[in-house]
């Protein structure tokens, strides 16, 4: 590798945040022991609040964001990975407290990566991302009322924020899995493409912002909820018996105003779900549910794709919940 690359680099001048795109030597990487030539990285909430002003989980600068990659090993102690072997990487405090994605070489710790299975490609991997990696979660944990628990069929599932990153995928995957899903969104615009990733219904996100009630109608054998607040309370509130509600986010609000009435009268379990501190087992097994469950085809019509600098650029959009789709990050654009 060349001793010199291109990577964004957020510093600190007082209290403000300075971002920008530098040539940085091999010796700025401090992290880990397998060194990792990024083909690509994404960008996800979580991406977009550490951009704007580090969002309390940087703790040390400089440092280099990005809490995704994929790409190719180019150098590694040990033989659990070999060079050329192509490895994904998302979560584990990466682009946090460990230098991230947002840079054409990552140094990672063997622990984080996961070699990526055969059926799709490193970009592919990245359309995906944290969110992917995510909508697979929260469809698992839904699906567990039959597998796991040994309860009825999952028919009628509920996702909230469905034009989102998580979302989107959510309503492809559990579409996948058999499910009818009905889509949640402030974007009816966006109809056409939802029903596209397979989503039976589609209702207007305001249906879902009035005051719930204790117990609601019947309506959700699972919910996927990637906005919280208010929606989520009001999903719970109608969520059969024995459903389980699955929880992944905060763009709306990160306050629940629910009751224990749920829970005990009809046995409702709400599952968080933490797409960082998975266990690698779990994490091989998520990606290698890829192939028979992702249909790239329909994704690949909303990806944006950007560098480093545009990426500066681009973030505050995500904030604004200003995008529908994917954007990935090509470092050596």
């Amino acid at each position: 590798m060349s001793e010199h690359f291109k990577a964004l680099v957020l510093s600190k001048k007082g209290d403000e945040l300075i971002r920008e795109v530098k040539n940085i030597e091999k010796s700025f990487l401090k992290h880990g022991d397998v060194l990792v030539k990024v083909d690509y990285s994404s960008i996800n909430f979580k991406d977009a609040l550490i951009l704007k002003n580090g969002a309390g989980l940087v703790k040390e600068f400089p440092h280099i964001p990005g809490i995704d990659l994929s790409g190719k090993v180019v150098d590694s102690p040990d033989n659990e990975f070999k060079i050329g072997d192509e490895v994904i990487l998302t979560g584990c405090r990466v682009g946090e407290i460990y230098f991230g994605g947002y840079s054409q070489f990552a140094k990672v710790k063997k622990e984080f990566l996961v070699k990526k299975p055969k059926g799709f490609s490193t970009k592919e991997a990245m359309i995906l991302g944290t969110a992917g990696f995510t909508s697979l979660l929260c469809a698992f944990a839904v699906k567990a009322r039959e597998e796991i628990l040994l309860g009825e069929k999952v028919n009628e599932v509920l996702v909230t924020g469905a034009t989102g990153g998580v979302g989107s995928i959510a309503v492809m995957v559990l579409s996948k899995l058999g499910c009818n899903v009905t889509a949640v969104t402030g974007k009816m615009d966006q109809s056409d493409y939802l029903k596209e990733l397979g989503a039976k219904n589609i209702i207007e996100r305001k249906e879902l912002q009035n005051e719930p009630r204790l117990l609601g109608k019947s309506l959700w054998d699972g919910v996927v909820d990637t906005v919280g607040g208010v929606i989520l309370a009001n999903a719970i509130s109608n969520t059969k018996h024995s459903g389980i509600v699955a929880t992944c986010g905060n763009a709306s609000d990160n306050k629940l105003n629910t009751s224990v009435i749920p829970f005990i009268l009809r046995g409702i379990k709400l599952w968080g779900i933490d797409s960082v501190m998975v266990s690698k087992k779990r994490r091989e097994f998520v990606w290698s549910q890829v192939e028979k469950l992702i249909d790239f085809s329909i994704l690949n019509k909303r990806i944006k794709e950007i560098n480093l600098q545009e990426l500066i650029e681009e973030y505050p959009k995500i904030l604004k919940g200003g995008v529908a789709g994917r954007i990935i990050v090509d470092p050596n654009k």
